[in-house]
């Protein structure tokens, strides 16, 4: 098997602020590969040269972030003729972009909170008023909750878009759901068994994620089986509906009376001691090598590179 997979490069660091996050999953595939008996090794788009990418005969991109999951290092591995994990140039850069994911969903269907693009003139009273209060001020292009701020009165909107304007000048203000914070994995065809989100603090932000250990993960998440399978069959239709391939995430809430609402996709998610598509993989019986090998089958013979 290890000899079919060939000589994988994985891709992790990178430029992005989610930087130490990437060294971190990366890492972790890494040790993965070269425990299956994959010949492998690092690669830091930051500090490597990329003529040295040619070398290998597949990527493994655990990069998170501007240039990792944007579409970027995608398109520069299609020049390359190297296949690689995950989703294509097109399905990556949409989905590193929250409002034209949520345009796109409009179009096809899919329940996403109502939001707002925010710039200069917006008049913000206008903005609480439409999506209610509290409501979330986020960068569109920026992952790890970064820049995102939970508001909760009028007077709170101008300093949240500031501060998201300085990961992006995209910003967009979102309606607060506030039933409950949940996950699906997607590998394949496949969705695994949904993760449930409990943050120890205000909501589910780049501490809750990273730094923080009473953040609760829920597998079986305690939704009834039949909406866990409905709502399965919807997070693979919302992840094609941008293009994604591969494997990848798709984030949705619940609102209190149980209706749910898709929130975004992750292309390139986390592969960390705290990440939640390995969490949900263990649930389904696929330890953390055989996730990280499956993930790179798939990538063989993807986007259209052989």
């Amino acid at each position: 098997m290890s000899q079919q997979l060939g000589k994988v490069a994985v891709l992790m660091g990178g430029r992005s602020a989610e930087r130490e996050i990437s060294l971190k999953s990366g890492t972790a595939v890494l040790q993965a590969l070269l425990d299956s008996g994959v010949q492998a090794f690092a690669f830091d788009p930051a500090k490597d040269k990329l003529a040295d990418l040619s070398q290998a005969d597949v990527a493994f991109i655990a990069l998170h972030g501007r240039y990792g999951e944007d579409g970027c290092i995608q398109g520069v591995l299609e020049l390359m003729n190297i296949p690689y994990t995950g989703s294509g140039v097109m399905a990556s850069a949409v989905g590193m972009d929250k409002w034209r994911t949520k345009l796109i969903w409009q179009s096809a269907g899919v329940v996403t909170p109502a939001f707002r693009l925010l710039d200069e003139q917006s008049d913000l009273a206008q903005v609480a008023q439409t999506l209610g209060l509290p409501l979330f001020v986020k960068p569109a292009n920026e992952g790890s909750s970064i820049g995102i701020s939970k508001v909760k009165q009028l007077d709170q909107l101008a300093p949240a878009y500031q501060l998201a304007r300085q990961s992006d000048p995209l910003v967009i203000a979102e309606q607060f759901v506030g039933g409950g914070e949940y996950t699906v994995g997607i590998l394949g065809e496949q969705a695994l068994p949904i993760v449930r989100i409990v943050p120890g603090n205000e909501f589910y932000d780049y501490e809750a994620k990273y730094l923080r250990d009473d953040t609760q993960y829920l597998c079986p998440c305690g939704l009834p089986d039949d909406v866990e399978a409905q709502i399965q069959r919807e997070a693979i239709a919302a992840f094609k509906a941008i293009g994604g391939s591969g494997w990848g995430r798709v984030d949705f809430l619940m609102d209190d009376a149980g209706k749910h609402y898709f929130l975004e996709v992750n292309t390139s998610p986390g592969m960390t001691d705290h990440s939640l598509v390995p969490m949900a993989a263990k649930a389904a019986g696929i330890s953390f090598a055989e996730l990280v090998v499956r993930i790179l089958q798939l990538a063989k013979g993807a986007h259209g590179v052989e």
